[in-house]
């Protein structure tokens, strides 16, 4: 499992409220969340996101609330990974559970520029920065959780069993 797309790079402490604001939680339909993704933090986030693109940041991704909303608004605008030095933990799981694969990786995610060409490659945990000419390992994804990501999520996953 692969993906491969342009960087929008973020720093320290991205905040689900930043992801996804609090006053669009009343839909829980993904393309209109995706339509607000990182709209607080990047106003051209939504205008300039590709199918394919991927989200770099740095330390603590995905802090603050809980919500799901967050990771579904990210993987609904096309977005098509995560890298980052850390994620909050309950983040981590959310973004698994709903399908979005992300990848702690903390020397990419130093290193990686915005607008750089990045290719991750999951069963290896290799991250390429095509425009760059540099690769980096983060952690391989175990095959359990390439199922469940290749599923588009737990429910679906367990729905297929």
């Amino acid at each position: 499992m692969q993906a491969q797309g342009h960087v929008f790079k973020y720093g320290d402490n991205i905040d689900t409220d930043v992801i996804i604001p609090a006053r669009y939680l009343n839909s829980s339909d993904p393309a209109d969340l995706a339509t607000h993704c990182m709209e607080d933090i990047d106003r051209e986030f939504v205008k300039n996101v590709q199918a394919g693109d991927i989200i770099v940041a740095n330390k603590n991704f995905g802090c603050g609330s809980s919500r799901e909303h967050a990771p579904i608004a990210i993987k609904a605008s096309g977005v098509s990974c995560v890298i980052a030095e850390t994620f909050a933990r309950i983040f981590y799981r959310n973004a698994i559970n709903i399908g979005l694969p992300i990848m702690e990786c903390p020397e990419a995610a130093r290193e990686i520029e915005s607008g750089d060409e990045v290719r991750v490659d999951f069963d290896s945990g290799t991250v390429e920065n095509l425009t760059k000419g540099t690769s980096y390992k983060g952690q391989a994804f175990p095959p359990f959780m390439q199922k469940i990501i290749g599923a588009g999520g737990l429910v679906s996953y367990i729905n297929a069993q």
